[in-house]
C-alpha cells in the first residue's frame, strides 16, 4: 500500500479508512515536498542578508527536508497505530505531485496507492489535485477517500460490502477481479444503472453466461445512460445498501499516452461520500 501523506485531515481519514478497508496491510508513506519551505515566519528567522543569499538557500532547503521527515514520521505513527506496518519515503517536488506518487508506486511495487481527497465533490470538484492526477496516471487500483466521511459510512467501512459498478465491459470485469482480490472475505455486489436511474443488481458478473459480459464492449444500455445518471444512481445504491465503497474501472491510455477516465467512473469519484477504488487496465503504465 502506497499511501500519500501531507499532515492534513484528508490524508488522516483516508490512513483511518484504509486502515478499516485493508487491515493488516504494510504501507509506504509518501510525503511530497516542495521547496522553497513555505513557513514565512521560519524564512525570516533565517534570513541574514542578501550577501549570504546561498547560506540562506542551504538552510531553507535544510529545514525543509527535515520538516517533511517530521511528517512522513507522523504518518508512520498514525499508520502504525491504526494497525499496519509502515515505514516513510520523501521526495522533493516542483509540481505534479499526483504524476509522482503514481511513478512512486511503480518503483515500490505498490499493490494500492491511497490519497485523500478535499472534500471537492459535484461542480466544485477540482480537476488536476493531486487525487485526480494519481487517478489518471496510476497503474495499479487507487483508493480515493473522501472527506469527512460520516459516523455511517464510517462503520460500514469495517463490514460493508463492495459495490462494483458493471457495464458490462472488460475494464469492468478487471476491476470486479481486482476487487475480488483484494477484498477477499468480504460481501460483494455488482451493478449497473439503467436510463431510468434504476440500479439492477448483476448476479456472478464474471461469469461467461452473464449476459452483460462482453469483453472489450460495453453493454448496449450502458451506452445509452448519463454518466451523472449512473454515478447518481450508484452513490445512492450505496448509501442506502450500508456499502463500505465502489470501485469502477478506467478506460485506460490511449495511443497518445493519455489516460482517459471514463466519464462515468469519474462522476462517481467526484460525487462519492465514501471510498472509491478506480481500477486501470492490466496494460496501464506511468509515462
Amino acid at each position: 500500500m502506497l499511501v500519500g501523506y501531507d499532515g492534513s485531515p484528508s490524508a488522516s481519514t483516508a490512513v483511518d479508512a484504509g486502515s478499516r478497508l485493508l487491515p493488516g496491510a504494510h504501507a509506504v508513506i509518501v510525503h511530497l515536498w516542495s521547496p522553497p519551505f513555505a513557513d514565512a515566519g521560519l524564512r525570516e528567522r533565517l534570513w541574514t542578508g542578501p550577501r549570504n543569499f546561498k547560506t540562506f538557500v542551504d538552510a531553507v532547503e535544510r529545514e525543509g527536508q527535515r520538516e517533511a521527515e517530521r511528517l512522513a514520521e507522523v504518518g508512520v505513527r498514525l499508520t502504525e497505530a491504526a494497525g499496519w506496518t509502515a515505514e516513510h519515503l520523501t521526495r522533493r517536488t516542483y509540481g505534479g505531485e499526483g504524476v509522482q506518487l503514481a511513478q512512486i508506486a511503480e518503483e515500490t511495487h505498490a499493490d494500492v496507492i491511497l490519497v485523500g481527497s478535499h472534500g471537492l465533490r459535484g461542480s466544485r470538484a477540482l480537476l488536476g489535485s493531486v487525487s485526480d492526477m494519481v487517478v489518471h496516471f496510476g497503474a495499479c487500483p487507487i483508493i480515493v477517500v473522501p472527506h469527512p466521511l460520516l459516523l455511517a459510512e464510517y462503520t460500514a467501512l469495517r463490514e460493508g460490502a463492495v459495490l462494483v459498478g458493471w457495464d458490462g465491459s472488460a475494464n469492468a470485469a478487471v476491476a470486479w477481479r481486482s476487487a475480488r482480490e483484494l477484498f477477499a472475505g468480504r460481501p460483494f455486489v455488482a451493478a449497473t444503472a439503467g436510463g431510468d436511474g434504476v440500479v439492477r443488481v448483476v448476479q456472478d458478473p464474471a461469469g461467461p453466461d452473464d449476459p452483460l459480459h462482453a469483453p472489450g464492449r460495453p453493454a448496449e444500455h450502458a451506452r445509452r445512460v448519463r454518466p451523472r445518471t449512473v454515478a447518481k444512481a450508484l452513490l445512492t445504491y450505496a448509501r442506502t445498501s450500508g456499502a463500505a465503497m465502489v470501485v469502477v474501472g478506467s478506460h485506460g491510455r490511449s495511443a497518445a499516452q493519455e489516460v482517459l477516465l471514463g466519464s462515468a467512473a469519474r462522476a462517481v469519484l467526484h460525487s462519492a461520500d465514501r471510498p472509491v477504488m478506480v481500477v486501470p487496465p492490466p496494460d496501464s503504465s506511468t509515462p
